[in-house]
């Protein structure tokens, strides 16, 4: 079949430009970038926790991830203000395509009683957003050396102006979307 990058250039540039008639190959949606993010609230106790999502987040990405810190206090939570709290990834170019091409077709089939992915994650500017339940439905996760199951929040930008655009664009890459 190929890569989702040469799926693209060939099939869904062409179908994009059918479905909403542009003038310009330039005027084409695009996929920007696929940001990842884990919170772990359990942090606050546990600061080598962190440790345990950082390598399972690089062995599903291929990048090293980041943390992400609190901005501001919250007594309540016994949380400080620049306390590590979470850990992200933003993947561009090929790294995007290649995590985008495990997902679609190795990640989601083996989610228990999948039926699609939700169509109401979009923000109203083409970008989609939608939670996994568990990591361990990437295959690069061993099981053995996850101490709790974690989600993760999967946010995919593009250029698209509209939902509807961004709803096409993902369809024609392959995204399992339910039926409506």
């Amino acid at each position: 079949m190929g890569s989702l990058q040469e799926k693209y250039k060939k099939e869904v540039s062409a179908s994009l430009q059918k479905q909403f008639a542009y003038d310009n190959v330039h005027q084409l949606p695009k996929l920007t970038k696929v940001v990842i993010n884990v919170g772990a609230g359990e942090a606050v106790q546990n600061a080598k926790c962190l440790d345990v999502i950082q390598s399972y987040i690089q062995d599903i990405t291929g990048q090293k991830p980041i943390l992400c810190r609190a901005k501001k206090s919250i007594a309540s939570f016994k949380l400080r203000e620049g306390q590590p709290i979470g850990v992200s990834v933003t993947l561009r170019r090929q790294y995007m395509y290649d995590f985008l091409e495990r997902l679609i077709h190795l990640a989601l089939p083996r989610v228990r009683d999948f039926k699609g992915i939700s169509r109401k994650g979009f923000d109203g500017k083409g970008n989609y957003s939608f939670g996994v339940q568990e990591q361990l439905i990437f295959p690069e996760v061993d099981f053995d050396k996850i101490d709790t199951i974690r989600g993760m929040n999967i946010s995919i930008v593009t250029t698209a102006k509209t939902n509807q655009e961004a709803l096409f664009l993902l369809e024609e890459l392959g995204l399992p979307f339910r039926k409506a």
